[in-house]
């Protein structure tokens, strides 16, 4: 399994704490770190979003490609949209 380390190396080239990349997916730090050990399997809508996030492509985070290079003075820059959902009473 490739996709723990990706997911480190992604996390710790954007200076994020595991309790950040845990808020953004809504779950808690011990969680992800289970994710980022590979004690727990990745859910696809994590996935999903952590692609978002570093704005890499999925074939990228799960090592079947090469990650993009990033020049060594580049920080990747965490991107991500959430939906808007409509209030209806």
């Amino acid at each position: 399994m490739l996709y723990p380390k990706i997911m480190r190396d992604l996390r710790e080239d954007a200076d994020k704490t595991q309790a950040e990349i845990a808020a953004v997916l809504h779950t808690s730090q011990t969680m992800y770190a289970r994710y980022e050990r590979g004690a727990n399997a990745l859910p696809i809508h994590h996935l999903m979003t952590l692609c978002d996030y570093f704005q890499v492509s999925t074939d990228a985070f799960l090592g079947r490609i090469p990650l993009p290079k990033r020049k060594e003075h580049e920080t990747p820059q965490p991107h991500i949209t959430l939906p808007v959902t409509e209030n209806r009473v």
